[in-house]
């Protein structure tokens, strides 16, 4: 007790400092005046009785120093004393000080920034129970590697496999809900009644679907996301029981899930409903349109459940090779494939934003070598007077820690705002599809890795002037401070960060580059379309139109309507726009050539005759389709040129006839070869396609295409308004102008991110580089001047004296470029996958930027070259 009692006075005299002094000096005063008095006594004249009360006392500064030591915590003393000077060495020093807190505070804003969207994408674990355990499922086609499954096979995989402890089924889909202005929009997804157990989740009110109720038999019922009771239903919790009209039919709401929920490859999902297991798609093992959930058992590696489900797949595709051949089977783990799209571009900004902060980190290590070289007679001194080297690197360790301290406070506060920022610049289709984003911001990992890039900072400050004033340095500062130099040897400690520094700002410079000039030619990729004065619009009718004669006839009148607006010149509908996937494929063959079975298979696309010209699309051979072929006659086709070359190498497709594998063909003339049409992602290669007039195969959902003479967006309300005007309870969604569609696509989106903010990050490097350099170059000329005054003192002239400096220069620069280019070909390599058009050892690309590096490093040296050839050589002796 105490020693408690002791300890905690000796903490509280850490806060009482100047009481405290005060105190001692006067304590000490007395005793020394008390000593003093007794010498003069005993005949000592005044001055022998100072010294002799002084050495009795053994000293005033070691007397107050055993006073502090038995009153407060010695370590603890010594860091308060090493912050107070620290504080007073940066208020001294104001440009140093907000320099190196500037830019510690870019590198830690763009860090943690960038780490936080790692950490919801990558890191943060799902809500879900036992997520490890959960793959995603699909079927294996030779067109896609990850397809979808069909209902039926759905069935026989869940009853036959031997791994999966569950397997559920889900898919997106856009919903329609009746309100009393008529009907609007909603996003939904259909899932399987086991689904939500599967996962784990149980609602946060309510109950989950029950066994049965996706089956044709069971009760329309739905469950309602988070956000929707608060938005649509304002949070009551009455709203159990209430029917809600989804799709013209009603839906009893059940339960709310969590608000914590999200399942990225199903959003944005306001409703969820069961599968609907009725109707002609449900009927057929051809008819795939669902995407599978499963958990793992016990003990079951995904490996083993993959060789388990690859079985089954041969299985079907023996008992039935019309529907099931070449299907085989696909798994991947549900992290993959719920954030498996953006790991490349977050790991590859990452990346930048970690050389970045390296960058950063050298550059302040730098300065604060430069500022300690002006302290070099005063560390000398101090390690002469007894100084240990743990107390001054203990100092150097606190000066660290305070720039740090303010550095990476003002980095996590503008990364709050960075990551604000670089949320909203996300396009809202995109961030809909990005659940795990909604809660972005600091939480224990966030503040972790910014808690470790600071102590790694703080090291870093540290060690350096540490190592860099080695005990051997301490007595040779003194006479070099006697002499009035510093020595060389922070020359060349300083030198190697630089070229660190210039190697770093190397390999983001070649990344920026390679992305830029992807992201350049992805939006220049040829699409097979006029994107200019051209509107799109999703048009979704009610069940009351889903027979083909009255889809048929709704269609003309919405044409009709639209072809009325101002400033219309085409319009056309289509199943699908371009631009959006190669999904929703069919099945043929080609008539006249041997068949056993196989089939083609590529995307459908069900257009009207107008389609084409609306679009601006080029058609290579042939005819466009005829307003006159329906239903009543003979069957046409258009094919795309990829189709050509795929199926009819070598020969003349038009005329050849294709069919659907049915039991007897109906013939299919193929009348056009249509210019590629990008019909999926801007980054995917062109596929073969195969167009079929939509008033042959009608449907109540379709998108309308709309050419104009004049500016596209104002069109959009007018365009709506006419639509709607038919029907009320048709659903108009999605209108925007081609342009934009393309331009904020995922692809583009993805690709244009990682350029701007990989380009950012070189920019800063660049600049940090370059005046990294600057300040080792222009110390070396403040530590030559003498050399430099003896040189022209003697007939150098300044041309010399330029060479002079800019050979240091240039061989630090090429050091940089040389080691950044080695490590640029690594770099490039890691982000190949996110690169569109471009190899990732595009030769130009090194050269451009080894250019753009050593100009701007030459640049930089030149000042510091001009003043050393300015130097008057009287002026530099008299001042040696």
């Amino acid at each position: 007790m105490k020693t408690l009692r002791v300890w905690l006075a000796r903490l509280a005299g850490l806060f009482s400092g100047d009481r405290r002094d005060s105190d001692l000096r006067e304590e000490i005063e007395a005793n020394l005046q008390m000593h003093i008095d007794e010498n003069l006594r005993a005949g000592m004249g005044l001055e022998e009785a100072r010294r002799n009360a002084i050495w009795k006392l053994g000293g005033v500064e070691p007397t107050r120093e055993a006073y502090r030591d038995a009153r407060t915590v010695p370590i603890l003393e010594h860091v308060a004393q090493d912050v107070r000077f620290a504080l007073r060495q940066c208020r001294k020093n104001p440009g140093f000080t907000a320099t190196a807190v500037f830019i510690l505070a870019v590198g830690m804003c763009a860090s943690v920034a960038i780490f936080a969207f790692v950490d919801a994408a990558l890191l943060k674990p799902l809500p879900y129970r036992q997520p490890g355990r959960l793959v995603a499922v699909f079927e294996s086609i030779p067109l896609f590697h990850y397809a979808n499954l069909s209902y039926l096979d759905y069935l026989d995989w869940k009853k036959m496999n031997k791994s999966f402890s569950s397997l559920e089924v889900y898919h997106h889909t856009g919903m329609m809900i009746s309100t009393p202005e008529g009907a609007k929009a909603a996003r939904g997804s259909r899932v399987s009644a086991g689904f939500f157990r599967a996962l784990g989740v149980a609602p946060a009110l309510g109950r989950d679907f029950r066994t049965g109720e996706d089956l044709p038999a069971g009760p329309r019922t739905l469950l309602l996301s988070y956000a929707a009771w608060q938005q649509k239903f304002g949070a009551r919790a009455d709203v159990l029981g209430q029917t809600v009209t989804i799709n013209s039919l009603p839906h009893t709401i059940i339960g709310v899930l969590p608000k914590e929920f999200h399942f990225a490859p199903a959003e944005p999902a306001e409703f969820w409903l069961p599968i609907e297991a009725t109707g002609e798609c449900a009927e057929r093992r051809s008819c795939h349109n669902l995407y599978g959930l499963a958990r793992l058992k016990d003990g079951v590696t995904i490996e083993t459940a993959l060789a388990d489900i690859q079985v089954i797949a041969r299985q079907l595709e023996k008992q039935y090779p019309g529907s099931n051949r070449d299907q085989g089977a696909s798994l991947k783990k549900l992290a993959e494939e719920i954030s498996g799209g953006i790991r490349p571009i977050l790991l590859a900004l990452m990346g930048g934003a970690a050389l970045l902060l390296i960058i950063a980190t050298v550059n302040v290590a730098s300065l604060l070598l430069v500022r300690s070289e002006s302290r070099r007679r005063e560390m000398s001194v101090r390690s002469a007077l007894g100084a240990s080297s743990g107390r001054l690197a203990s100092q150097f360790a606190i000066e660290g820690t305070v720039l740090v301290a303010a550095g990476g406070g003002w980095g996590v506060l503008a990364s709050s705002w960075a990551m604000q920022l670089l949320t909203k610049l996300i396009p809202e289709g995109v961030l809909s599809g990005m659940p795990y984003l909604r809660n972005l911001g600091f939480n224990v990992r966030v503040a972790g890795f910014a808690a470790a890039v600071g102590i790694a900072a703080v090291l870093v400050f540290a060690l350096t002037p540490a190592i860099h004033f080695s005990l051997s340095k301490m007595r040779e500062g003194i006479a070099e401070g006697a002499r009035g130099s510093s020595g060389r040897g922070w020359g060349r400690l300083g030198s190697k960060l630089v070229v660190l520094e210039l190697a770093a700002a190397m390999v983001l410079l070649v990344g920026a580059g390679l992305l830029a000039q992807s992201l350049d030619r992805l939006l220049h990729v040829q699409i097979g379309i006029e994107t200019g004065h051209l509107l799109t619009m999703e048009i979704a009718a009610p069940r009351s139109y889903d027979t083909d004669e009255k889809a048929l006839a709704l269609e003309q009148r919405i044409v009709q309507a639209i072809r009325d607006l101002p400033a219309v010149k085409t319009v056309g509908v289509g199943s699908d726009l371009p631009v959006s996937h190669w999904g929703n494929t069919t099945w043929v063959r080609v008539l006249g050539r041997p068949w056993h079975g196989e089939h083609l298979e590529m995307p459908e696309r069900d257009v009207s005759a107008a389609y084409f010209q609306a679009l601006g699309a080029r058609l290579q051979r042939g005819r466009f389709f005829e307003e006159s072929e329906d239903a009543s006659k003979p069957h046409v086709a258009i094919i795309n040129q990829a189709f050509a070359k795929e199926y009819f190498p070598g020969e003349d497709p038009l005329g050849k006839q294709l069919s659907y594998l049915t039991e007897k063909p109906v013939p299919i003339e193929i009348v056009g070869i249509l210019e590629d049409v990008k019909e999926g992602a801007l980054d995917t290669d062109n596929k073969s396609v195969l167009y079929l007039p939509f008033n042959q195969n009608p449907g109540n959902y379709f998108n309308a295409v709309v050419r104009t003479s004049q500016a596209e967006a104002p069109l959009i309300p007018l365009l709506t308004a006419a639509i709607r005007g038919i029907d009320p309870n048709i659903v108009t969604s999605e209108g925007q102008t081609m342009t934009d569609r393309v331009e904020h696509s995922y692809s583009a989106y993805m690709h244009r991110s990682a350029a701007f903010l990989v380009g950012g990050f070189a920019g800063l490097a660049l600049l940090l580089g370059v005046v990294g350099l600057y300040g080792v170059v222009a110390y070396s000329v403040s530590q030559r001047t003498r050399e430099i005054g003896v040189r022209m003192a003697l007939g150098a002239d300044p041309g010399a004296v330029y060479r002079l400096v800019l050979r240091d220069a240039l061989w630090l620069t090429s050091a940089g470029v040389l080691i950044g280019a080695a490590c640029s070909v690594g770099g490039a390599m890691l982000i190949r996958g996110l690169l569109f058009g471009i190899k990732s050892w595009d030769i130009p690309t090194f050269i451009a930027v080894a250019i753009l590096l050593s100009c701007a490093s030459l640049a930089a040296s030149f000042l510091p070259a001009r003043r050393a050839a300015s130097v008057n050589p009287v002026d530099a002796l008299r001042a040696e």
